[in-house]
């Protein structure tokens, strides 16, 4: 009978602090920087993880060797390489530039509890009028625009949610065939998603 007593008085507590705490924001109880959370920090080496992308990129002119993506940035992360078709010897260029972005909380006005960072993340990728993607694992949006007159050249952008980060690829190449360049989009933008956790 004790037991069931403090057991019951314990989850009465517990229902009143919760409450109280609804409440407080309620009655516009301000939010204090320290409850709205930070954005992560993403690895230093993270477009390095990613690894080679030789695949999106024509032959240059050196030889084969595998060309990982230059970093830049600090919070917001970009990845970017290129040939041009001066170092190319099959006279095509490419350029393939990554951008992840981990989200921080919000504030979300007199009365509300602050937004997580997977909210806002959500909220970014809402905004994107890109199409979306059907049958994904995590939600995707892609887009496509044609360059030059012949049709051969095209410009495929994707972007993809995973709880608080937000990955957006952008690639350009000629010749190509839009269909292979947004396959090889997504397949990076997932490679990217991963590397980023």
């Amino acid at each position: 009978m004790a037991s069931r007593l403090v057991r019951g008085t314990a989850i009465a507590c517990g229902v009143a602090a919760f409450a109280g705490a609804g409440f407080g924001y309620a009655v516009g109880e301000p939010v204090e920087p320290e409850d709205i959370l930070p954005a992560r920090t993403l690895p230093a080496d993270v477009c390095a993880r990613i690894g080679d992308v030789s695949v999106m990129l024509p032959k240059a002119s050196s030889g084969t060797a595998p060309i990982t993506m230059n970093q830049g940035g600090t919070a917001t992360v970009t990845c970017e390489a290129a040939v041009s078709r001066q170092k190319s010897s099959s006279f095509t260029s490419a350029s393939v530039k990554v951008t992840i972005t981990p989200y921080a909380g919000a504030d979300a006005g007199a009365g509300q509890p602050p937004f997580r960072p997977e909210q806002t993340a959500k909220r970014a990728f809402d905004r994107s009028p890109m199409d979306k993607v059907p049958d994904r694992q995590y939600p995707t949006k892609s887009a496509r625009t044609v360059r030059g007159v012949a049709g051969e050249s095209f410009t495929v952008k994707t972007l993809v949610q995973r709880a608080d980060i937000v990955v957006q690829v952008e690639y350009t190449a000629s010749p190509i065939q839009a269909d292979v360049a947004e396959q090889a989009v997504l397949v990076l933008a997932d490679r990217a998603i991963w590397e980023s956790k």
